[in-house]
């Protein structure tokens, strides 16, 4: 089980973000930059949301990935470690935080189904005075 006081720290670390909310999950937590996944807290790490444009700097910085097993298969999902340096000041996290940010606001975007058109369709009946209907008496 993730410490409060692990919580805690990481809530702090990702303020600069904006209003942030955590919540029980899995034996450990998750936070939230508003309506947005960003973070999970699990064995004692905190892990950072990512996507395929942010992990490799997550890769490159040689973070490792969240990963756990289930009916003997090991099981990868989008978070890495948050680097070392970063878990030491808020200033150090800050880019991290807006990495996992971006990530979850694609995530998010991607999830979301396209816009209805609100324009009326055409029904071929032009009214009266109307630039179609003089062309149609004439």
């Amino acid at each position: 089980m993730a410490s409060k006081e692990l919580l805690d720290h990481c809530m702090e670390l990702l303020a600069p973000l904006g209003p942030l909310r955590s919540r029980r999950m899995f034996g450990g937590w998750g936070i939230y930059a508003g309506d947005f996944f960003i973070a999970i807290i699990a064995f004692d790490q905190l892990y950072l949301k990512a996507d395929a444009q942010t992990r490799p700097l997550f890769e490159a910085a040689g973070c490792a990935p969240f990963q756990y097993e289930r009916e003997g298969q090991v099981m990868r999902l989008n978070y890495f470690v948050a680097p070392e340096e970063a878990m030491e000041s808020p200033a150090l996290m800050d880019a991290w935080g807006r990495l996992a940010l971006g990530a979850a606001l694609r995530a998010a975007t991607a999830k979301k189904p396209p816009k209805k058109s609100k324009s009326k369709p055409k029904t071929g009946t032009a009214k009266p005075g109307s630039k179609m209907a003089t062309k149609r008496q004439a």
